[in-house]
């Protein structure tokens, strides 16, 4: 196995300080950026998501990158020829520490694992950041990025990017409009589960790292464990509860988005799961998640429930009051309104029933926006997007309390948003956090 990267102590110094931080960054760091100056932008993970996000952010006129960040040196192929000349980096911390006078904003699309330690060393450098789904790994790390993005007045998105959409969009609308009454629950669900891309349930075993591959960098702030080819790297780590989040968190900050923008929801008040088991290593096969919310304004008065499914479960048909020959998506949510439902499938436009048969409601014309784009436009004003971290953390969170839910089936977990505690429950109370390897800590925002 390689030795881990090796940083100069002067340059690893520097990113230190701003790891240990950073929550009291110079004004040093900051570049100044009006409209009419360009965006420079630095890149930490390059290729899979990383592509489609950096591809569609690097699209905007304004935008310029600085720097370019990845473990595998095999994976700029993509990225160096669509913008050519910018510089390498194995090491995020290296980058922005070396860039630090450099950059304006920062994409992090790395495994759920490494978004919080590197989004949050940038977001103490004063740094503007759009971040892959699930904003974070843990809930306790989702919290943290949202206390930190208001605490540095910073413009964020996370990137479920469908929540721009006109499908999404025109969702929301239609439920706030009240074309279906009154929501009375919703249930949500994907045919993917977990263990879907790895097929395991135990680690294999070890292999020589390949000499592109920097594994050290790669397990970030991770427990220590043996390379193994085509397991982790580049894909099959959402299924490895060091590194992903599974099916839930894959999935549910994309289907259960315009859930929360539709009810204004914030957090459960309790929840529960059901699956067929897990182990400590990866998530668990076909689950149904059962949360319970606060009333809102577009709820019926009574706590309005929030079912999720996954890996081929599907709320009962009957629920849906589709009309003879119309099925249920492959995902999606189904809402319950008084006088009717709408089924909103991931990714298509919505419909509405009543009586087992469509329901004739005008549907008004909604233009969707680019998500890339909404976040660079607002970076560059000063303002901030729908989609920042003041809304994707209490999603963030929602999602992974559901994947604590899971690690502990058929316990009722009683959530405390304001303390950020699960009450009377040490087991699942040691779930919202995590602990890190030297290097790659999150601090608490304090």
């Amino acid at each position: 196995m390689p030795k881990p990267v090796s940083i100069p102590r002067r340059a690893f110094l520097q990113a230190s300080s701003a790891a240990a931080w950073t929550i009291a960054a110079a004004p040093s760091v900051l570049r100044a950026c009006t409209a009419e100056q360009e965006l420079h932008v630095a890149v930490v993970g390059v290729n899979g998501m990383g592509w489609s996000d950096l591809s569609q952010v690097g699209s905007h006129a304004k935008v310029k990158f600085v720097g370019f960040c990845d473990i595998d040196t095999q994976r700029f192929d993509l990225v160096d020829k669509a913008f050519p000349g910018v510089k390498h980096f194995a090491d995020y911390r290296l980058m922005l520490s070396e860039l630090a006078d450099k950059v304006d904003a920062v994409i992090v699309s790395t495994p759920d694992h490494m978004h919080a330690p590197a989004a949050m060393m940038a977001m103490g450098m004063g740094k503007h950041i759009y971040c892959q789904k699930p904003l974070t790994h843990t809930v306790w790390e989702a919290r943290q990025m949202r206390l930190l993005a208001q605490k540095k007045n910073l413009t964020t998105q996370m990137g479920n990017q469908i929540h721009s959409a006109k499908e999404y969009r025109l969702g929301v609308k239609l439920i706030q409009d009240g074309a279906i009454g009154k929501i009375k629950e919703v249930h949500s669900w994907i045919g993917v589960q977990g263990r879907q891309y790895c097929k395991r349930t135990d680690r294999p075993e070890s292999a020589p790292v390949p000499n592109h591959v920097q594994w050290d960098l790669w397990l970030g702030a991770a427990p220590e464990r043996p390379f193994a080819p085509d397991i982790y790297h580049p894909f099959k780590w959402r299924d490895w509860q060091d590194f992903g989040s599974g099916a839930l968190g894959d999935f549910g900050c994309h289907i259960l988005d315009p859930v929360f923008s539709a009810l204004l929801l914030t957090a459960p008040t309790s929840l529960v799961a059901q699956n067929d088991g897990t182990t400590n290593e990866v998530w668990p096969g076909p689950e149904t998640i059962t949360y319970l919310f606060p009333p809102t304004k577009y709820t019926i008065d009574s706590p309005i429930q929030v079912v999720w499914r996954d890996g081929g479960l599907k709320p009962p048909r009957e629920l849906a009051q589709l009309p003879e020959g119309v099925e249920l998506p492959g995902g999606g949510s189904l809402f319950i309104g008084e006088t009717g439902t709408m089924v909103l499938p991931h990714v298509g436009m919505p419909s509405l029933y009543e009586a087992n048969k469509a329901k004739n409601v005008p549907l008004p014309q909604i233009a969707g926006t680019n998500h890339w784009h909404d976040w660079v436009d607002a970076v560059i004003a000063g303002k901030k997007t729908t989609d920042g971290f003041e809304y994707a953390g209490p999603l963030t969170e929602t999602v992974q309390l559901g994947n604590i839910a899971a690690r502990l089936p058929g316990k009722t977990l009683q959530w405390d948003a304001a303390k950020l505690a699960l009450a009377g429950d040490p087991a699942a109370a040691a779930l919202l956090s995590k602990s890190y390897r030297k290097g790659f800590d999150v601090p608490a925002v304090v």
